[in-house]
């Protein structure tokens, strides 16, 4: 442990804050500290179930993230995200509490990534939750108000494990279902020149995704690589 400007810092860049859930973490995931190549600290904000989050809005929710946040700046951390895509509604007011750069959602990435494609393409967004991603979420992440977003099938292994936050998960079924949606998602799209996963529980599927589709997929996990990146010695 070193001193920093008087906060005891404990060589730890990235702080996590996390729903609060009992669902594998599998590889690649983004509660799984071994999917990082970098040390991250992981905050548990009590109450804020998946459902609660992805399908109800996280009403009551910024002051206990807020609060999450300030204690994982206090402990070193230079870098604030979070792991679910639903609370870039926090965004705003995330980055204006905390004193250190904030990323809530992987969807900020949107804009970034539909520069570099060819005229005519576009990325698009595949989330857990179509029916409750809102116009909100998107503005509040900086998305294109017309981006393309796609669901993975309701009630399907990986929503229904996921948001309904079972203790078990079936992960072949879980990749068969990522990898259907995502076909769908280019068969209704056929502009799509890129994919972005919302979810951060998405990340371990996207070999199999890139694969089937021959797009590039984008994710939490090169949001906080970037990010990551740049952040001083």
């Amino acid at each position: 442990m070193i001193a920093q400007g008087g906060k005891a810092v404990y060589g730890v860049d990235v702080g996590i804050l996390m729903l609060e859930a009992r669902f594998p973490r599998i590889p690649g995931d983004m509660g799984n500290a071994r999917t990082w190549p970098f040390p991250v600290r992981y905050r548990v904000v009590r109450s804020a179930s998946p459902d609660l989050v992805v399908r109800r809005g996280a009403p009551g929710m910024l002051e206990p993230f807020i609060a999450a946040g300030r204690e994982l700046a206090e402990e070193g951390c230079r870098l604030i995200t979070t792991n679910c895509g639903f609370l870039s509604l926090f965004q705003a007011e995330l980055a204006a509490a905390l004193p250190c750069p904030v990323a809530t959602s992987s969807l900020m990435q949107a804009r970034m990534i539909e520069a570099t494609l060819p005229p005519g393409r576009r990325v698009g967004a595949l989330t857990i939750s179509a029916a409750t991603l809102t116009p909100a979420h998107l503005a509040a992440a900086g998305c294109p108000a017309d981006m393309p977003v796609w669901g993975v099938a309701e009630g399907c292994e990986f929503q229904r494990v996921i948001l309904g936050n079972e203790e078990r998960l079936d992960v072949a079924q879980a990749e068969a279902d990522m990898v259907s949606a995502a076909l769908a998602f280019q068969r209704a799209h056929p502009e799509l020149g890129a994919i972005l996963f919302e979810c951060t529980n998405m990340p371990p599927y996207k070999r199999a995704v890139a694969e089937a589709t021959g797009l590039p997929v984008y994710s939490i996990e090169t949001l906080l690589h970037w990010l990551v990146a740049a952040l001083p010695a």
